[in-house]
């Protein structure tokens, strides 16, 4: 009988072959560069893309470039190819390994600094420019700790998902404006720079995405960045009603807010009248609220609520059941506890100062945040801050 054919090993390569063990162990070497995705990894692969972002930077032969994520260190050549030196900060040790071999042996090397480690946990030395394929899970905090950073660099030129970078540089009135477009915006200038297709990356992501360039402003703006904030986070939780409606519609804002006053009163030695509200009072305050909360834009909810704060013009009967019997299940044991169901005479004049702010001071309350540009988000934090009440 003749005898059967062998049967070829998986990779095509039989193993009676001299050459197996060697295509065995090339095989397992590139198993260990397979890219980490969870970590945000797609290496720029197309090396137009990589030179027009350096040029975009317009580094000069004295910078130093602080590279968030090198990778297999495509970018970094071609940094180090115009800049005094170039500082990598990588989380993965692989790629830390990979891109400090690829200018091995050369005069690069000696003008190339890897910091393994979590960029948002690294003191950043000194940098004139940043450049970055940044991570898609750190591009808010990436961003503002680099805008924070003192001194503050000259420029910055990051890759971001398409849509943050949208984001970033939206104007009043657009569908992405929101809280980051007005923080980003108050403490740099932003321009979109170039597209970037999924295809020039491996593995490709899931996304397209841009590049944009942040020029940080300096001086910075003498305002409180947490203050600053504070205002933001209040007024875009529904960025689509009115702003009377996104202070006096949640509970929580309007309980902060007098905490916030409390603590104002007893650093400036002002006295309070901390007495609870008369019956007549009570009733002025519920109409008042009343009055607040009525608005016919039902816009999806952006941020939290209270359990018993519904978000349409029907109270929360619309809710879902948990939330029904929770709220009713309140609101019973509010019945017996008159000290909690009244309103204190400073929640009262806090509520006060807040619509005198609104409605006569910058005569904001019937404007919605997705259309208020900086200035009017400036005069409106002004005007608190000198009623006594703040954000932070």
């Amino acid at each position: 009988m003749p005898k059967s054919a062998r049967k070829p090993s998986s990779n095509g390569i039989r193993k009676a072959d001299p050459y197996a063990a060697a295509a065995s162990k090339r095989k397992a070497s590139n198993n260990v560069f397979k890219m980490n995705t969870d970590l945000g990894q797609h290496i720029l692969k197309n090396p137009g893309v990589a030179q027009a972002i350096v040029d975009k930077a317009a580094l000069k032969q004295s910078d130093v470039v602080l590279e968030v994520g090198p990778g297999t260190g495509n970018l970094t050549v071609k940094i180090l190819e115009k800049a005094k030196r170039v500082i990598a900060v990588e989380f993965d040790a692989r790629m830390a390994a990979e891109v400090t071999k690829r200018v091995q042996g050369r005069p690069e090397a000696k003008r190339l600094d890897v910091l393994l480690g979590d960029v948002m946990k690294t003191d950043l030395p000194y940098f004139d420019v940043c450049i970055s394929n940044t991570p898609y899970q750190i591009s808010s905090p990436l961003t503002f700790k680099l805008l924070a950073t003192t001194p503050a660099p000259r420029v910055c030129i990051l890759m971001f998902q398409r849509e943050f970078a949208m984001r970033l540089f939206a104007k009043p009135g657009d569908k992405l404006y929101n809280r980051l477009s007005v923080n980003a915006q108050m403490w740099a200038k932003i321009d979109h720079v170039m597209k970037v297709g999924k295809n020039n990356f491996n593995p490709p992501p899931q996304v397209e995405s841009s590049v944009v360039r942040l020029v940080p402003k300096v001086p910075r703006p003498a305002i409180s960045y947490e203050e600053w904030d504070g205002l933001l986070r209040i007024c875009f939780v529904r960025k689509n009603k009115t702003l009377r409606a996104s202070f006096f519609g949640t509970r929580s804002v309007m309980e902060m807010l007098e905490m916030n006053y409390r603590t104002f009163c007893a650093q400036n030695d002002v006295a309070l009248d901390d007495g609870p509200l008369d019956t007549a009072s009570d009733a002025m305050d519920v109409e008042a609220a009343a009055e607040d909360d009525a608005d016919g834009d039902d816009d999806a909810w952006e941020g939290i609520m209270d359990v018993d704060a519904g978000d349409d013009d029907d109270g929360y009967n619309e809710a879902p059941t948990f939330f029904r019997e929770e709220a009713e299940r309140k609101a019973r044991l509010l019945q017996g506890n008159t000290a909690r169901k009244r309103k204190g005479k400073v929640a009262e004049l806090v509520r006060a100062k807040v619509r005198r702010v609104l409605e006569v001071a910058t005569e904001l309350a019937d404007q919605r945040a997705r259309l208020c540009d900086e200035g009017d988000f400036l005069k409106m934090l002004y005007a608190f801050n000198q009623e006594g009440i703040h954000f932070n």
